[in-house]
């Protein structure tokens, strides 16, 4: 094994001192610390549920595959997450739990690879930490939320792995998995089994949590949780919560919240549950129960066909505004009540839908007429100026290429601006960045696409072999970015402000400058970077 923090000592690309060497004179940091020993028989924590016994990682206490809530099985699925009875004597949590079930196929795609490998199974409310020592020294907390278009991804990825986090920063580091697809986002009413089983799911892992972090050297009351794509969506919706009147965290980190989607009521979701029983040629809830999830998960690929629209990104499943787990757009939660008061950083990839459409053939030979009606979705008769506008910005585009500036505006980058927008205008704190390193894979048409600030974020471009959008990257300007991106990051955990030197000073977006921090081969602070494009979308802005 390499010497990780060694590594992160080095000044790359004239970006960053990262790491050990940047945060060792804080209070409590690394320079501080004992690691454990490799020969230790392994970290022992004392919690309300049970005994738990971890392992030694890269010098990292590890636990993994700890259970937060009951098993979600039987009877309690399709039901809101309970606690866990607790276990006798001393649980060994040095191996994964099961991940959510979700589809797969060997070998994955042509841009992630794969993102969610087996073992699945229902009982998969687990979570993993990651922590310097099991001690008192009250850490800083990182809870990441992994995101996969509702029906995939897990918190036992090695990409989400919480090693250079809790390393790096003196972190303690946890992630979590939670139900997915048809297990996680049916709706079947107020009378039936409720709705957002995810969102259950992630609210009693942040309690557990607030309740047992403390035992893993971690700080209750210094928590952020992060996010990318749907888990950035989950981020938003956690905000509001506010149990025994205080917020469940500090701060959140938004990457790529596809805040555009429009979330369905409780009719819309009673809608696609009714296509979902269909077909799978049910008529209640209790029926659903009986099938096997093997058979609940097979369809998915059914209901994306019944579910997808032309030009748009394709969501199966979907949240719920149902009144009761969540009762107002996600983006909202973070303008008012305890979501104001949480330290937001925020961003998105230059060319976010080019992760979904850019290498499909249906998509690549889109004619300008398709593009257009598409466009009239988002901006009625104004249709034909934004093509135009579209058009000339990116010289020799393609109606595909028009469509997925559409999109990405549409669901990622205009969404993001307006809620810095409106936190700005209120006076609570908001950092925006956005990510436009492009890739050289696939001949380059996935240029800055969704997913491919990840690898940057973690700085963990080992974990990330198998992701065939990675092929190409410089890597003195692949890791002097990841440099940069990784210690600001652990800067925003650890302070609330994600900047550090000796990187261009990122400020806060305000209404009079509209920072936005742009990550690429040289990082540098934009000035309402989005201004033309917001105007666009929404005239007199």
């Amino acid at each position: 094994m390499t010497d990780e923090p060694s590594r992160r000592k080095v000044l790359r690309n004239g970006s960053v001192l990262a790491g050990a060497a940047l945060f060792s004179g804080v209070p409590g940091g690394p320079a501080a610390q004992a690691a454990p020993r490799a020969n230790d028989p392994g970290p022992v924590v004392d919690l309300p549920a049970g005994r738990l016994r971890g392992g030694i990682e890269g010098g990292l206490a590890v636990f993994k595959g700890v259970p937060y809530a009951a098993p979600p099985v039987g009877a309690l699925r399709w039901r809101p997450a309970r606690p866990h009875p607790g276990w006798q004597g001393t649980r060994d949590a040095t191996a994964y739990g099961p991940s959510a079930p979700q589809p797969y196929r060997e070998g994955g795609d042509q841009v992630l690879g794969t993102h969610g490998s087996p073992p699945f199974d229902e009982d998969c409310l687990t979570l993993n930490v990651w922590t310097p020592g099991v001690d008192s020294a009250k850490r800083p907390v990182m809870v990441w939320i992994h995101g996969g278009g509702f029906i995939s991804g897990s918190g036992s990825l090695p990409v989400y792995s919480g090693d250079t986090f809790a390393r790096d920063g003196d972190l303690v580091v946890v992630t979590v998995n939670y139900r997915l697809g048809p297990l996680g986002y049916l709706y079947f009413g107020e009378d039936g089994a409720g709705g957002n089983f995810w969102l259950t799911d992630q609210l009693a892992a942040l309690n557990w949590v607030r309740d047992n972090i403390a035992a893993f050297g971690g700080d209750p009351d210094n928590i952020t949780v992060a996010g990318q794509s749907g888990g950035a969506l989950s981020v938003a919706a956690l905000a509001g919560t506010r149990p025994k009147g205080r917020p469940l965290f500090r701060r959140a980190i938004l990457q790529s919240p596809p805040l555009g989607l429009k979330i369905p009521t409780r009719a819309e979701s009673l809608q696609r549950t009714a296509q979902y029983l269909d077909v799978l040629g049910a008529t209640n809830v209790a029926e659903l129960r009986a099938v096997p999830w093997p058979r609940l998960i097979a369809a998915t690929f059914e209901m994306f066909g019944r579910t997808g629209k032309w030009g748009y990104w394709s969501t199966p499943f979907l949240p719920v505004i149902d009144g009761t787990t969540l009762d107002r757009d996600p983006a909202d939660l973070l303008l008012s009540g305890a979501g104001a008061d949480i330290d937001v950083l925020i961003g998105w990839t230059r060319e976010e839908a080019n992760f979904a459409f850019a290498l499909s053939e249906p998509y690549v030979a889109a004619t300008k007429d398709q593009v257009l009606a598409r466009a009239r979705d988002t901006f009625g008769n104004r249709a034909a100026q934004a093509y135009t506008a579209y058009e000339q910005a990116r010289p020799g585009a393609r109606p595909v290429d028009v469509l997925m500036d559409l999109i990405s505006d549409d669901l990622f980058r205009m969404p993001a601006v307006a809620l810095a927008e409106r936190r700005a205008a209120r006076g609570r704190p908001v950092w925006a960045y956005q990510f436009n390193l492009p890739t050289p894979a696939h001949d380059g048409r996935l240029a800055a696409a969704h997913c491919l600030e990840l690898p940057f974020v973690f700085d963990n471009f080992d974990k990330w072999s198998h992701a065939p959008f990675l092929t190409g990257l410089n890597p003195r300007i692949r890791e002097g970015l990841a440099a940069t991106m990784h210690a600001s990051w652990i800067s925003f955990i650890r302070t609330g402000d994600p900047h550090h030197d000796p990187m261009p000073k990122w400020g806060r977006y305000e209404r009079d400058s509209r920072t936005t921090m742009t990550l690429d081969s040289v990082t540098t602070a934009v000035d309402d970077i989005a201004g033309y494009w917001r105007r666009l979308h929404h005239p007199g802005t």
